[in-house]
């Protein structure tokens, strides 16, 4: 009897059939990556798309990377590394943070991860419990918020406010705690996307002592740190030794599809960390951590890149506001303008489709970022080419006035 006619196959009447678990089915997607599949499909059928959609630098990782993971690939097995990491590579990140901001950090702290999306997840098991109430920043990035639901914990969002720079404050984290649920954590990016904004080192101090203050595990996504333009970022460790830290290589050493990341966690932690590491994950990609052992002596080339992206800056903020697009964040740190686009659309989702259907420019609409006003906002990330930001500017100058007409006759 061949396969196609084996009766076992086929549904009967009486089979029940298994339905999706309510954490996969009730978990918003990430928008970004939905534009970014649209934009590939259309970038096969035309050729013309302008990724500005997806957070990730158009040039490769640095020239001084790919030599280490060509040696890799020469002379190491490639098989399991612990699951902290390569202890080398661990001794390199706890390195750093004296190097850079002047912090102790010992390498016995430092996590290695998959990507920083692997360091949430770890974070967000060992430090809290089912049905915990984490205090997470709106707008902010999506992915907080949808892992901390598929994990049984919950997202408190809290709306920022332009007087603070669209930071969180000590006042706004102490409202949140003082409500009947109360919270167990809190979690700020510092440059933050999807605003680029940053926080000063006096509100990082006074939030790091609010959370020691008030018993909240404190979260620091650094990701974007060294992607600043007019003062450098500071670390969480600074000023609460028990924060919980997560950074990649992703963003400022371009090398997001390598998947690899790190965490630097309190010792009481670590074992935890592990336990869990070994079992969801078993190791970080052995390759990607070679490489990343040569991303640090890759700081001149990676500060050229760097320029690039203060360059593309520039060009957008001014060809924004030639757009008449004024109501801009803060653009302080990362490679994100997130601006307020409601005079041309009410619904940014359908601006985003037809900026892509009629210019070939992908951009991300802000309901990806914040469920209560994203509607009105939409964000473009500057790290591709300098050309290529001056080719989507002339883009849309080109098919804005139609845009406006089009929304006139849209409520006709």
């Amino acid at each position: 009897m061949s396969m196609n006619s084996d009766s076992s196959c086929d549904p009967s009447p009486s089979a029940v059939v298994p339905q999706v678990a309510d954490r996969a089915a009730g978990i918003s997607p990430f928008l970004v990556m939905d534009v970014m599949r649209a934009a590939n499909a259309r970038q096969q059928r035309l050729g013309d798309v302008i990724h500005m959609e997806v957070g990730q630098p158009a040039v490769g990782a640095p020239t001084s990377v790919l030599a280490a993971a060509h040696e890799a690939l020469r002379s190491q097995r490639l098989g399991y590394t612990e699951a902290l990491g390569l202890p080398a590579l661990r001794a390199r990140i706890a390195q750093h943070y004296a190097d850079y901001y002047g912090v102790a950090v010992e390498a016995g702290q430092v996590v290695v991860t998959t990507g920083s999306s692997a360091g949430f997840i770890l974070a967000f098991l060992a430090a809290f419990n089912p049905g915990d109430r984490i205090a997470t920043p709106t707008p902010g990035y999506p992915c907080y918020r949808n892992i901390l639901k598929a994990l049984g914990l919950t997202a408190s969002l809290m709306t920022l406010e332009p007087a603070d720079r669209y930071q969180p404050s000590v006042a706004a984290l102490e409202a949140e705690h003082g409500r009947p649920a109360g919270l167990r954590g809190f979690l700020l990016a510092s440059p933050a996307n999807p605003t680029g904004t940053m926080i000063s080192a006096s509100r990082l101090q006074a939030l790091g002592e609010a959370c020691r203050r008030l018993g909240l595990w404190m979260i620091s996504d650094e990701i974007y740190h060294g992607l600043t333009y007019d003062q450098p970022a500071m670390t969480a460790l600074a000023f609460n030794r028990d924060a919980i830290v997560i950074n990649s290589f992703s963003k400022y050493y371009a090398m997001t599809g390598w998947r690899i990341g790190w965490m630097v966690v309190p010792d009481r932690l670590v074992r935890p960390i592990e336990r869990l590491a070994q079992n969801l994950f078993i190791a970080p990609p052995s390759l990607s951590q070679y490489a990343a052992l040569a991303a640090f002596d890759a700081v001149p080339e990676l500060e050229k890149i760097k320029a690039g992206y203060q360059q593309n800056r520039e060009i957008l903020l001014r060809g924004l506001q030639a757009l008449g697009i004024t109501e801009i964040f803060p653009a302080d740190g990362a490679f994100y303008v997130y601006a307020k686009v409601a005079h041309l659309h009410h619904d940014s989702a359908v601006l985003a489709q037809e900026i892509l259907r009629r210019t070939g420019v992908a951009v991300t609409p802000g309901t990806d970022f914040d469920p209560f006003e994203g509607h009105a906002y939409l964000r473009f990330c500057y790290a591709g080419e300098q050309a290529e930001m001056r080719m989507a500017m002339q883009r849309l100058q080109d098919w804005l006035p139609t845009a406006v007409i089009d929304k006139d006759k849209e409520g006709q």
